[in-house]
């Protein structure tokens, strides 16, 4: 099912064309209807089915964004999730001005959550304990509350949080609608269910076993900026000779196409606003080798049927657990050696573990390849041709041509053939070493590093200076920033990995409220 026949309304309609998805998943086609009708619903549905967008859209669908007052909660088991959460719906209200989404979670300065509700939030994501704390506070006020979500139920429970989950139900207000998502449906579970959902539409989405054939699996941890320069990388490094990149959105395999023939590589698309005639000329030209690398979307790489594809590559990790299966199952047919390789930015990593837990599959984290591993290889390729050349041909007029020069000048033949593999190869092409320094264990979740920065509350600094300062001075976008803690002399910043050296070199000159800064890494202890 497309999202256009899902009646939405069309600013949202807008967002999810923008980020690229063109249909539906199981559970978002059949949970969107119900839930924008109004209904209570159970949604059993594991972890990478599309969840988010199948509470998310009905959620701010039903909100209005002139009244600045609570209106909708959601319940995760995790910071992380909370957050991941919050960013995904924050996408898909980008064209509904007004609305303001806030993860609220525990470990966070509490006091940043008040004044942020003071301000008034519609849609609050939050895990149950810091919820609670909340209501205890008098700073969540549930008494204009239309919707409650509980996501991951069975995760909550697990993790002890019955008791809460209750009482936040116990504070909603007599009308509401309750969305109920589980991957499981314990005694527990629908004993909850039973006592606080009106007559629920049940929606069960069981996802098929998954397999993942014998394929190596690799995945890099890299700056947003750099991806297409890391896969140029990984391509120049394994020489494929027909590979085929996933990429999530349309938009994205039209601008990566783009990168990569300006970088002089036989690239071209494939998505679904192509036509067919159109489509059959990129798959003719991948099957008849005009074409080295095909870059494609889920969605239009359905029905692709090429058994030599030697790599693929994820460029975007992908939103669903299955299309990983999908994807990487294009290579390695026909009895031949496969290779898949995920790129991965900061707080993906996440997503990656849940794709490595489903999939029962291992993904190997690798380091990004340096200028000097693609020199050597590129090196070694030119010499096995110049020693083909040397087996196979007749010489001797180049020798004599190569004496004769060599007579009349101060360098050896080695010199001499050092020079012609420099000019063969384009030496100097790649200058930027992207190489990740490694920082050990900061403390800092998976697929960050923990900074210190000495500066604190003491010099009347706020959390929005410190991510102002990070972000400006780096250049990176803000919402790449994870976890802020501040204390009175000093403050930790959570930042990409990729990132982390781009932030300690920008931030050397910087100034926070006009006083310098030192900003190093953590370590663990702190």
């Amino acid at each position: 099912m497309n999202f256009e026949e899902l009646c939405l309304d069309p600013r949202i309609l807008k967002a999810v064309t923008e980020m690229g998805f063109e249909q539906a998943s199981p559970i978002q086609a059949q949970a969107i209807p119900v839930a924008i009708d109004g209904r209570d619903l159970i949604g059993q549905a594991q972890t990478g089915t599309g969840k988010t967008a199948a509470f998310g859209i009905p959620l701010l669908q039903r909100a209005d964004p002139h009244n600045k007052k609570l209106q909708a909660v959601v319940l995760c088991p995790t910071r992380e999730l909370a957050i991941q959460c919050a960013d995904e719906m924050r996408k898909f209200a980008k064209f509904l001005h007004g609305i303001k989404i806030l993860p609220i979670y525990g470990g966070q300065d509490i006091s940043k959550q008040i004044r942020s509700l003071k301000g008034g939030t519609q849609v609050i994501i939050g895990t149950p304990g810091r919820v609670i704390d909340h209501i205890n506070r008098h700073t969540l006020k549930m008494q204009n509350v239309g919707m409650v979500v509980l996501d991951e139920a069975d995760e909550m429970l697990n993790m002890g949080f019955r008791e809460d989950i209750e009482t936040i139900l116990q504070n909603m207000p007599e009308e509401h609608q309750t969305l109920l998502f589980s991957a499981t449906m314990p005694k527990p579970i629908m004993e909850i269910a039973g006592n606080y959902l009106n007559n629920p539409e049940i929606i069960k989405v069981v996802k098929k076993e998954l397999t993942v054939p014998k394929i190596e699996q690799y995945y890099y941890e890299v700056n947003p900026r750099k991806k297409s320069e890391v896969l140029s990388r990984l391509i120049d490094m394994y020489d494929p000779e027909l590979s085929l990149v996933f990429c999530n959105t349309k938009r994205k395999v039209d601008e990566l196409v783009e990168d990569l023939k300006g970088r002089g590589y036989f690239a071209a698309g494939l998505h679904g606003d192509l036509k067919q005639s159109q489509r059959d000329r990129v798959m003719g030209g991948f099957r008849n080798g005009r074409t080295d690398i095909l870059v494609a979307t889920d969605v239009a790489a359905r029905g692709i049927d090429i058994d030599d594809v030697e790599a693929v590559f994820n460029y975007d990790v992908p939103q669903d657990d299955e299309y990983y299966v999908h994807r990487i199952g294009r290579t390695g047919r026909a009895g031949r050696t496969g290779r898949a390789f995920t790129l991965v930015v900061g707080r993906e990593i996440y997503k990656l573990k849940d794709i490595q837990r489903y999939c029962k599959t291992k993904i190997k984290r690798q380091p990004i390849p340096s200028v000097n591993d693609i020199t050597e290889i590129k090196a070694d390729k030119i010499l096995e041709k110049a020693s083909g050349i040397i087996e196979n041909e007749n010489l001797g007029k180049m020798v004599d041509i190569l004496e004769e020069h060599l007579d009349e000048r101060d360098y050896s033949s080695l010199e001499m053939a050092a020079a012609l593999l420099m000019m063969h190869m384009g030496e100097g092409e790649i200058t930027e070493d992207m190489k990740t320094e490694d920082f050990g264990d900061t403390g800092a979740e998976p697929g960050m590093v923990r900074l210190f920065i000495n500066i604190g509350k003491k010099q009347k600094v706020r959390i929005g200076d410190i991510l102002g300062a990070v972000a400006g001075e780096s250049g990176m976008e803000g919402k790449l920033v994870g976890a802020i803690d501040m204390y009175d002399k000093y403050t930790f910043v959570e930042v990409p990995r990729e990132y982390a050296s781009d932030v300690i070199d920008a931030m050397k000159d910087a100034k926070i409220k006009g006083k310098s800064v030192n900003v190093e890494p953590a370590n663990k202890k702190d």
